[in-house]
Parts: structure tokens; C-alpha cells; sequence
């Protein structure tokens, strides 16, 4: 495998590297940190390039953190952001075809990198996220995590909570609590899965 340094990345990283995994690929789904042998319960997709950062592993010891090439990275988790838009389960059946999952926002440093990310968007457009009602005002994250309304991102005066309105989207506006509920159909989306922590540089 031939490795690149590619430009400077964040000033708390070593090193950024992209790299090109040949015939072998490098496989994604959702569970995190995967080795050979393990289980998946997703189909996974088979991305052939892919960008690394060295840093601490969990907190030990040192290794790199990839994710494929084109998507974001936070912390331990790789982001998507579409350039096409799709109903909400065309949405959540796109994202599991590729190993990963409409995103779902755990923390406000997370809302934070997305808000962020959005904010380079060319226009004013809603991106799905993993929430939606089955019934009005019932609202669930598509990984079962409980929903925990003190700490969402509703805009102002949001969710509308009506019959017609029944999932999620993160709207690229300026202010950090851009949630809002729309129709299920014809937005943007975001998908996300863990990074593949890999503890020695790959070799072909």
C-alpha cells in the first residue's frame, strides 16, 4: 500500500494520510472498532480509499482512525453528507447500504460539528436526520437511543408536531438549534458510522 501525506490537518494531530486499500478494501458498518472475524448485523460497503489520522485509540495507545474518503470525521464517528436528495426510508435504507446510519446526535459538541459542516452548504436546505414520530409528537432515534427532549436542537416554536410532519431534518441556518420536523419525503440526509481503528498502518 503506498501512503501519502496529505496537507496539515487539525494542529492536535500528528499526521494526516490518505491511503489506497487495493483489491482488499476497507469494510464499514455501524458497530464500532472492527477486526476480522467479527459480526455485522448491516450489509457493509467496500470503500477502496480512505483518509487516516494517527491519534490515541481510546484513550491508550496510539494508531490510526480512518474514515472513507469524501466523508467527515469527529471524534470516532465518519459523517456523510448527500448531494441528492431522497424520501426519509429511502434515506435510512442508502445510509445502511453503505454500513452506516441516518446520523444520530448524542451531545452538543456533535450538534456543533454538524451545525458547522452544514454551514458550507451553497444554499438554505434541509438534511434528514435519524429522528422520526411514528405517531405525532412520539419521537425516536432509528438506533433505539431514548429520545431526550431537554437535550434536542428544535428551532424556535418547533416541532409543529402535525400528521403531515413526521421526521427530522437539520436545517443549514445560522443558529445552533436548527432542528425542525418536515414531510418524509425529497431532503438532503446525513449518515454516519464509526471509524475504523486500525492500530498498525495497513499494508497491501
Amino acid at each position: 500500500m503506498k501512503w501519502e501525506e496529505a496537507a496539515q490537518g487539525e494542529p492536535v494531530l500528528r499526521q494526516c494520510l490518505v491511503g489506497k486499500w487495493g483489491n482488499k478494501g476497507c469494510v464499514w458498518g455501524v458497530a464500532p472498532f472492527f477486526r476480522s472475524g467479527d459480526q455485522h448485523t448491516v450489509p457493509q460497503q467496500k470503500f477502496t480509499e480512505c483518509q487516516c489520522i494517527l491519534a490515541a485509540l481510546q484513550g491508550k495507545e496510539q494508531g490510526w482512525i480512518c474514515c472513507p474518503k469524501g466523508w467527515k470525521r469527529f471524534q470516532e464517528k465518519c459523517y456523510y453528507q448527500s448531494a441528492d436528495t431522497m424520501s426519509w426510508p429511502e434515506s435510512v435504507q442508502n445510509c445502511t447500504g453503505m454500513g452506516s446510519q441516518l446520523v444520530v446526535i448524542n451531545s452538543e459538541e456533535e450538534q456543533a460539528f454538524l451545525h458547522k459542516m452544514l454551514q458550507q452548504a451553497e444554499r438554505s436546505i434541509n438534511f434528514f436526520i435519524g429522528l422520526h414520530a411514528e405517531k405525532v409528537g412520539q419521537w425516536q432515534w432509528v438506533d433505539q437511543t431514548p429520545y431526550n427532549k431537554t437535550a434536542a436542537f428544535w428551532r424556535k416554536n418547533e416541532p409543529s408536531n402535525v400528521e403531515d410532519e413526521k421526521c427530522g431534518v437539520i436545517h443549514t441556518m445560522s443558529e445552533i438549534r436548527n432542528w425542525n420536523d418536515a414531510p418524509c419525503h425529497g431532503h438532503y440526509r446525513i449518515c454516519e458510522a464509526a471509524a475504523l481503528a486500525l492500530t498498525e498502518r495497513p499494508s497491501s
